[in-house]
Formats: C-alpha cells, structure tokens, sequence
C-alpha cells in the first residue's frame, strides 16, 4: 500500500508534462520563487560556503556513529515519557501507527507534511482501515483534495496554478456559497484555514515528519511557514513522528548549524516562520500538548546504503534547491518522476529504495550539469551518484541492448586514441560536408533517439583536438 512506482513511464510521464499547458505555467515560477530567493539569501551571508562545509561534516560524523546516537535518542525519549518504535520497513511502519490509532479510537488524524508519510503510503492505509487522515500543510490539503503525489518536497502543489486550486475548491467545498471570490491567494488561503479550524480540533491523534531528531534531548524538530505543525502535535490525545534513521543528529547546536542552511537553500528565508522542537508528550504543569508521543523511525533499506556508494545521500536534508536549480525538473516537473521524491535527489533516493530496475530512467535524466551539487546546502555529489547508478544499470544489463552495444563501440575507439581521433576527424568532415546547406540534421542514422524530437546541428569540419594542435603547431 505504499506509493504506486510509475517510474518505469518517465518517458511518457515527461512527453505528456511537458505538452501540459497549465504545468508549464506553474513551472515557469520556480525560478522567482526559489532560484533567485535562495542567491539573494546566500550573498548576504558571508560564512554561507563555510556553513555549507560544517552541515556536511555534522550530517557525515552522525551517519558514522549512527548506531550510537540512534541509541541516545532512544533513551532521551523515553526518559520524557515518550515512545520510539523502529520499524524496518514500509509495512511495519503503517501498522505501527495504525496500532496506536486503533488503541486510542481515533476516527480521524491530522497530518503535518512527512514525507516518509508519502513513502509508506500511511493515507490510503489508514483510509483503508477506517481512519480518515487530513492533510493539514496548504500544499498537502490541495493534492489530497486531488489524489496525487507531492510534485516538490517543499512545495507539494508547485505544480498547481491559482484557478485550478480556486477550481479544486469549489468541488470540494460544495456547502459553500457558489458566488464566493476566489480569485487572489488570500482568500484561497482564509478559506483553507475555515475549513481546516474544525478538523484540528475533532482530529484524535496528529502526525508530522520530522526535518532532524535530536540525540542530546531526544527532541523532534519540524520546519514550517505555516504552523499548522504546530497545531497538528499539540491539539490531538496522541503526536506521532514519522522519521527515517538518517534524520538523527547529535545536539541542539549541531541543530543550529544545519538550520542556517536549510532555510536559506530552500525559500531564500534567513529562517522559516515556525522551528518546532517537541520533546516527549504533555508534561503535569503543561497548558497544552498531547498525551502520548511516538516516533516511529523508519529504515526501509537506508541501512544498506551505510556502507556503499550511495551513503552520501543520506545526508539530504530535504530542502529541494537541487530540483530548484534542475533543467530537467523545471522542464517535466515532479510527477514525471514516478513516485515520492523527484528531482535529483530522487533520481538517487528512489533507484535505492524501490529498485534500478524499476527506476533506471531517473539517473539517465540528468543533463550533469552540476547545478544540483553546486547549490546543495550538505554538499552531496549528486552527478557521481547518478553515474554510479547508471554503470549499477548498465553492469545489470538494464539498459536497452542498443545503448550497450553504442558504448561498447565508443569503448573501444577510448581505449585507442589515435584512432578515436582519425574516426571523430573523419566522422566531423563528412557530417560537415553532408550538411553544408542546411547546417542541420533532420535524420541521422543511429541518432533517431535524438533526431525525433530535434535537429542535429552539423559540425563545422573539424575536431577541437584537431583545431587545438594545429594552434599550437602555429603559435
């Protein structure tokens, strides 16, 4: 019951995006809403590069020492009154909430944005056994209104234009009067907000993520601008963390450190509205809070990537600037990508917890254009991953027989250099010579992957190693 993987399609996923009209639209202002927020936001901060170096390291010396400060955390919790439950997988994970939900006669849940939520597929199966989840997060509410997937993990409805969710809202809010205004944001927004006042009330146990999870205290951090966090931990009987392992770090100023450059990274904000730390369920002398605090910490096949070449992964903090700053993303958006995490860091993230063979169009949809680890706020190596995923598909025999047999082929002229250049002069000459009056390609044999959807431009007549010996054979 978790999310269903349509990656296999990317393909078709993406021709279908990019013919999409109203998604092009919305695409067009990830730039101005993120891209060129999060430059302004980086050059006023001198230390930003230094910054950057630090959450590496924090996120590095937690993932070494993971098992220890997994263990800290554990018993901080507890000694607050609180519960952890590990879970090892997707499975274990929904019948662990479902467990409390059922002890508790909850009939209805709010839910913060977590995206492990998304990744179990908690909605559907808690729909499925008689609990109604309600998507709190603006974002999360639109796409729940529309049964889809996150298309960002910041900005779930990025891909959404202001009359599709004025739209949405009027099939959905039918007992509201039909002449309403909803033609600015604001009233989009207030009249979320009147809809969604009564549920944090009736709802009997909340759910949020977790952006870190704190060792020294034991404490769970959420990140939001709009505080409905807030009211989703401390209304109902019950608060329950979804997190996976690689969330933990080791102390609050570990915490500080990281929080300079999430925010910044991903909304250009010195800090978001709301930084919630909670810490254990509602103590004797507490005005508010819940009764009872769970954190289920997920493993799902992250253990596996401990060891190995995708370790570095891990130590995203989910801030979504490297699908900001994609040419892929910003031309397909999210749900091309086929199931929870899109962009770049989904490309890497997804192949390992569902599997290359399902996945293996996502590492083959990147230009390596490098923007992704230029701007990533942890440092990860996006574009090597993305290689080792390919040569991961390709040792496999994934790949389509065509592409393996083009790459033996081009082996084996790398591995002799003289006649990798006689073959590539030879080649340049002729396709120059061939396309002297159009100075394109419309077809060319064994390019039909390029050539269907664009032109092929013709060479000029010559190498750049060619025309590099020959100036320094002149100067």
């Amino acid at each position: 019951m978790s999310a269903v993987v349509t990656s296999p399609a990317f393909k078709a996923n993406a021709k279908a995006a990019l013919a999409d009209t109203e998604l092009q639209k919305a695409l067009a202002l990830v730039e101005v809403n993120f891209i060129v927020r999060r430059r302004a936001a980086a050059d006023q901060l001198p230390e930003f590069e230094a910054l950057r170096d630090e959450a590496r390291d924090i996120k590095d010396h937690a993932l070494a020492h993971l098992d220890l400060y997994l263990e800290e955390y554990e018993k901080r919790v507890v000694a607050h009154g609180g519960h952890v439950h590990f879970a090892v997988d997707a499975e274990e994970a929904r019948r662990i909430v479902l467990d409390v939900c059922r002890r508790l006669g909850a009939k209805t849940v709010t839910k913060g944005k977590t995206m492990i939520g998304e990744e179990i597929g908690i909605n559907s199966f808690l729909e499925a056994n008689g609990v109604v989840p309600i998507e709190t997060d603006l974002g999360e509410y639109l796409i729940q209104l529309r049964g889809e997937l996150p298309s960002h993990i910041i900005a779930p409805a990025v891909h959404l234009t202001k009359a599709q969710v004025a739209a949405d809202f009027r099939r959905c809010h039918a007992d509201l009067p039909r002449d309403r205004d909803l033609t600015e944001p604001t009233t989009l927004a207030a009249e979320a907000r009147t809809v969604l006042r009564q549920k944090f009330l009736a709802a009997d146990v909340g759910i949020t993520g977790a952006n870190f999870l704190i060792a020294e205290t034991g404490s769970s951090v959420i990140v939001t601008n709009e505080g409905n966090g807030d009211l989703t931990q401390t209304l109902p009987k019950a608060h329950i963390v979804l997190a996976s392992i690689d969330k933990v770090v080791p102390t609050l100023e570990d915490l500080s450190q990281l929080l300079r450059v999430l925010a910044r990274s991903a909304t250009g904000q010195e800090a978001s509205v709301y930084t919630t730390v909670s810490t254990g369920p509602r103590r004797a002398d507490d005005p508010d809070g819940p009764n009872e605090y769970h954190v289920v910490i997920l493993d799902n096949g992250r253990s596996n990537m401990l060891g190995g070449q995708f370790r570095d992964i891990l130590r995203c903090i989910r801030c979504g600037a490297c699908m900001n700053h994609c040419p892929v993303y910003s031309a397909v958006g999210g749900h091309a990508y086929g199931w929870v995490y899109p962009g770049p860091m989904g490309a890497v993230m997804t192949p390992a917890l569902v599997g290359i063979d399902k996945t293996g169009h996502l590492p083959n949809a990147s230009t390596f254009c490098g923007r992704c680890e230029e701007v990533c706020p942890v440092r990860i190596p996006l574009p090597k991953m993305l290689r080792h995923w390919r040569e991961r598909e390709f040792e496999r025999r994934l790949s389509p027989a065509t592409v393996r047999a083009g790459l033996r082929f081009w082996a084996f002229f790398a591995r002799h250099p003289r006649l990798y250049g006689l073959a590539t002069l030879v080649f340049a000459r002729s396709l120059a010579w061939f396309g002297r009056r159009r100075g394109r390609f419309r077809f060319l044999p064994f390019a039909r992957g390029w050539t269907r959807h664009r032109d092929f431009p013709a060479p000029m007549g010559s190498t750049f190693q060619a025309q590099w010996r020959s100036r320094r054979r002149s100067s």
